[in-house]
């Protein structure tokens, strides 16, 4: 329900020249009724902030003539895959050990596949030994670590 003194809602987010002009014609309300204003309203009603604020900094941005640094976040249109992996991790609170997703997908592992964990208290190293691998009756001792290159399977505890 819209009463007479709300914020028309537009059906794609203003850019531009558009957005500073709307932004504008819309500055003696509040910065929420403005982002609303000019479409920063995600489908679930909820409304987008940041996607706003920035929007309108690339467009004073653009309307000053200046050059702003690439963005480094996902949101700047395709420029930056997302997180990445960093190949380290460390023991939570609760004195677990978290291996994410994106060195489970790297080396093509699927849920439920098993490991047998092998403990090298001199290097003070955790290496996954998949259970259907040639590699399980080797000796730990003999076991060689990855380097992070090559998508590691071992996580150094710190």
């Amino acid at each position: 329900m819209l009463g007479h003194n709300s914020i028309e809602l537009i059906a794609k987010m203003l850019v531009g020249e558009e957005l500073l002009n709307k932004a504008r014609s819309l500055s003696n309300r509040p910065e929420d009724d403005i982002a609303r204003g000019c479409g920063y309203v995600g489908p679930s009603g909820r409304l987008l902030k940041k996607s706003f604020y920035r929007a309108l900094v690339k467009a004073k941005a653009e309307a000053q003539g200046w050059q702003l640094p690439r963005s480094t976040t996902n949101s700047g249109g395709g420029g930056s895959r997302g997180r990445q992996a960093e190949f380290r991790t460390r023991v939570h609170g609760n004195g677990n050990l978290l291996i994410g997703h994106a060195y489970t997908k790297r080396l093509g592992l699927e849920p439920g596949q098993e490991f047998r964990i092998e403990l090298n208290r001199d290097s003070r190293s955790i290496c996954l030994l998949p259970l259907n691998d040639e590699m399980m009756d080797s000796d730990p001792d003999q076991v060689q670590p990855f380097s992070e290159s090559q998508a590691s399977d071992m996580v150094s505890v710190e």
